[in-house]
Parts: C-alpha cells; sequence; structure tokens
C-alpha cells in the first residue's frame, strides 16, 4: 500500500489547452467551409451562364403566347386597348398617376397610330419568339407586353400578368443563345471563319472583353435565378393562401369553380367532372401539396413528377375553368427548372426517328417492295460507267446518302 503512487490530475494550464485547440479546430474548419461555399456560388454565377436551354425556352413560350393572344383578341382590339375601349384614355391617365405606370399607346389617340402599334406588336412578338436580335428585341417585347397591360389592365383575365414579369426579367438573360435565328447566325459564322487565327487584341482590349464576358454571364444567372425564385414564390404563396380558406380544407373548391358560368367554357364537361365528388376532393388536396411542397423538392429527383403532375393541373384549368393564357404562362415558367441536359437530349430521338424514316422510305419512280439493281459488267471496270436501261429511270443511290441529307437539317 505504500508503495502506491496516487494519480495527480492534470495541469489546469493543459486542461485550458485542450478546448481552446478544439474551438479553433472546429472555428478553422467553419471558415474554411465557408470559404468553399462562397467560392463555389462565385463560380456558379461568374464561369458559365446556366440554363441556356431554359431560357431559350421562355423565349419561345412566351413569345408564342403573347402573339396567338393577340390574334385570339385581333377582332376585339379595339374595346380592349383601342380609343373606342370602355376603359377610356382619361381613366387610364388617371391610374398611370396613381401607379406610376405608362403606355406607349396612350401617346396619340389617333386610331391608325393604334393600329400601327398593334401591328408593330405582333411582329416583335413574332421576331422575339424567332430570336432575332434578340438582345433588342428583348428590350422591345417587354414595352410592348408593359404597354399593353397598362393600357387596359382590367380588361384581361389576368393571365397576362405573369407574362409581364417573365418578359422584364427575360430582358436580364441571354435568351437568344439556343434555338434562335442569332444562334444559327453565329453557327454559321463560325463554319465560314473555319480556322483562321483570331486577330491579336492588345490586353487592355482583352480585358474590356473578359470583363463583357463575365458582366453578362453573372446577369443571366442572376435573372434565371429570380426566374426560379419567382416560381416558387407564386406556388408556395398559392398554397399557403388556400390552406388558410374552408372550402379547400373541406376538398369542396373545384366545385364551386366548376359551378361558376364565368368559368364554365363547356358546361356539360364541367357537369361532367362535378359528378365525382370525390375526384374533386383529391384533386383539391393534391392542388394545395404540391403548391406549399414546390419549392422544397426542386433539389432532388422528386422534381420530375411534381412537374408532372402539375402540367395536368394546368392543362385542366385551360380546359375546364377557359384560362388557356394563364395555363400557358404557367406551364412556360415551370420550363426553368428542367436542366439543360434534357433540352439537349430531346432532339436525339428525333433525329434517330427521321433517319430511320429516311432508310425505309421507299426510292421515288419504284414500287415500295422493290429492289435495288446491283451494277452489272466485268469487276475491274468502274462500277459509275455501268447503267441499267430500261423504260425510265431507275434511282440506285445508296440508302445512306438520303440519310445524311435529312440529317444535315437537324445537326
Amino acid at each position: 500500500m505504500g508503495s502506491e503512487q496516487i494519480p495527480r490530475p492534470p495541469s489546469t494550464a493543459a486542461a485550458q489547452h485542450l478546448p481552446a485547440t478544439q474551438e479553433a479546430s472546429v472555428a478553422g474548419r467553419a471558415h474554411r467551409w465557408l470559404l468553399d461555399r462562397t467560392g463555389a456560388l462565385w463560380a456558379l454565377l461568374t464561369d458559365r451562364p446556366v440554363s441556356l436551354y431554359a431560357a431559350s425556352v421562355l423565349r419561345i413560350g412566351y413569345g408564342l403566347l403573347y402573339l396567338v393572344f393577340l390574334l385570339r383578341e385581333f377582332p376585339h382590339r379595339d374595346e380592349i386597348w383601342g380609343p373606342g375601349s370602355p376603359w377610356t384614355p382619361a381613366l387610364a391617365q388617371q391610374l398611370f398617376d396613381q401607379t406610376g405606370w405608362n403606355s406607349m399607346l396612350l401617346l396619340s389617340d389617333s386610331r391608325a397610330y393604334f393600329e400601327f402599334c398593334y401591328v408593330m406588336a405582333l411582329f416583335t412578338s413574332a421576331l422575339f419568339m424567332l430570336g432575332w436580335r434578340t438582345r433588342v428585341m428583348s428590350v422591345l417585347f417587354a414595352v410592348v407586353v408593359a404597354s399593353f397591360h397598362a393600357r387596359s389592365i382590367f380588361m384581361t383575365d389576368g393571365g397576362d400578368n405573369l407574362i409581364l414579369l417573365m418578359a422584364l426579367y427575360l430582358v436580364l438573360t441571354a435568351c437568344g443563345r439556343r434555338w434562335s435565328l442569332d444562334a444559327r447566325r453565329n453557327r454559321l459564322k463560325a463554319d465560314r471563319a473555319g480556322d483562321a487565327p483570331e486577330p491579336v487584341r492588345s490586353l487592355f482590349a482583352q480585358q474590356l472583353r473578359d470583363a463583357r464576358d463575365t458582366l453578362t454571364t453573372v446577369v443571366h444567372n442572376c435573372g434565371i435565378l429570380v426566374i426560379a425564385a419567382q416560381v416558387c414564390f407564386l406556388y408556395g404563396s398559392a398554397g399557403l393562401y388556400k390552406i388558410q380558406g374552408p372550402t379547400w380544407g373541406g376538398g369542396t373548391a373545384l366545385h364551386y369553380a366548376l359551378n361558376l358560368e364565368l368559368f364554365q367554357p363547356w358546361p356539360a364537361l364541367s357537369h361532367l367532372v362535378d359528378d365525382y365528388p370525390m375526384v374533386i376532393a383529391i384533386a383539391s388536396y393534391v392542388t394545395v401539396l404540391l403548391q406549399v411542397a414546390f419549392p422544397f423538392v426542386l433539389f432532388g429527383k422528386l422534381k420530375y413528377p411534381v412537374l408532372t403532375v402539375l402540367l395536368g393541373m394546368h392543362i385542366g384549368i385551360a380546359v375546364l375553368l377557359g384560362l388557356p393564357l394563364f395555363s400557358g404562362a404557367m406551364i412556360v415558367a415551370d420550363a426553368v427548372f428542367l436542366p439543360d441536359r434534357f433540352y439537349s437530349f430531346l432532339p436525339r430521338p428525333w433525329r434517330r426517328a427521321t433517319r430511320r424514316t429516311a432508310v425505309w422510305r421507299p426510292e421515288p419512280g419504284r414500287a415500295a417492295g422493290s429492289t435495288s439493281v446491283p451494277p452489272q459488267g466485268r469487276p475491274s471496270e468502274p462500277a459509275s460507267k455501268h447503267r441499267v436501261t430500261s423504260a425510265g429511270p431507275l434511282n440506285t443511290a445508296p440508302a445512306t446518302v438520303e440519310v445524311a441529307d435529312a440529317g444535315k437539317g437537324f445537326s
């Protein structure tokens, strides 16, 4: 017992040194993690433009939607936006004094001026959809949508509200780099240039060009982010507002909507759907659930079935409630959440089907089941010197030529 040593407690300095080291280690890891996240976010904003195909889909979709909208309302253009509208220019000007809006349609009360503006709006929507001089056309398209929207804000069904927001956001994006006339022109210019060396620029000119490209990339990426945030906010707020109402909680909201005469383009179809109360209740609950959960499912594969169900929901709204402009605007807005690899994959099945059609297509001047005649003559002579003489011309070109020619339009 006398030889046993009593263990001594660790010194106070050592006891204090270990927690300090751990705290420094935790703080260092948090600092490195924060730096890594900041660097990744900066690289995401500045390295390359994201969602170029999605931006092009938005350009094509909203340009086409507004073009169809203007064409559909062409017989009623004077009652909605023209000098003969019940919402007179004086009433519109009073509203502008309160809201700060303005419209190019009120610069003159001449009917000829209004007709000119309407025709220019049609051409602007078409050129914006096609992607011709997209930078300029995006600004003009935003001016057109804002002017027509502000002129008679109470005369339309509300579907143009989202188109107005998206038209303003698309001005910030590089929405003409894919699937546009601008992209085709740049590709042809690059093909003509070939392997010619680029002209030597000064250091200042190169730095200025790099700064311009970086600024364009940052603005485009921020525009895409704002568009995605706008759609998330729209779905989330709509779902939260629905939860507060007793009709959506009771599953009867769609029943009342289907029985409103204002939203019955086909009354017989509306009454047929309304005869199934269980389907109405399930559709009401699914609508609220998807809208509330939409912002939280965008970072996984669950977003694909959610987007599919939302697509069916918007098609149902367009058909049953007679709101095609609103439904089309929402369907196009949902396209921003699909990645570029999805859009780049879309032409492949089309090309494959085109090649198969070209291979199995019967050659002109020949029956569908006939076979080509092989070249005749001695093996030593070229096959091009031997032709088959018959009552009519016979096309013996290989099918691979047709395949190549058919694929040129999609390359």
